[in-house]
């Protein structure tokens, strides 16, 4: 068997172990494969064959890792209008306590509310931006 061949078939495992798992990290491995399989035909010895495959796995990944860490997570489901209906609703905040919360009444209830990280406490208007528990967290509107 030559070793494009082999190549050809570990890209083949790499891809067929990428749909069972669902990483595309397995995917850029895969690419891999197929430069050493390119480098293979090229006639480059194993040495080099080895070489240009990790090279251009090793890219791939550390590139695509280096995108999704740069892309913000998906939301939580508690600031999500579609599970959450509070989320977007307004209210008025007239006096904040010393820990960042404040108290106010809210459809027919008493509510906690705690102010979102970096949003200075001040009266005002706010908005539900997601519900902790039974915490309503806000920012301004």
């Amino acid at each position: 068997m030559s070793e494009s061949t082999v190549w050809w078939l570990l890209a083949g495992v790499l891809v067929a172990l990428e749909l069972s798992t669902g990483t595309f990290y397995l995917l850029m491995l895969a690419v891999g494969a197929v430069a050493g399989a390119l480098a293979a035909h090229a006639a480059l010895a194993l040495t080099g064959q080895l070489v240009v495959s990790a090279v251009v796995g090793l890219a791939l990944v550390v590139g695509c890792y280096l995108v999704r860490r740069r892309k913000p997570g998906d939301p939580s489901a508690r600031a999500e209008r579609s599970v959450n209906l509070d989320v977007g609703e307004t209210l008025q905040i007239t006096q904040w306590q010393d820990d960042r919360t404040a108290s106010v009444r809210y459809r027919g209830a008493q509510w906690t509310v705690l102010l979102r990280e970096g949003v200075s406490p001040e009266p005002g208007l706010y908005r539900v931006t997601e519900l902790q528990g039974n915490r309503l967290v806000v920012d301004k509107a």
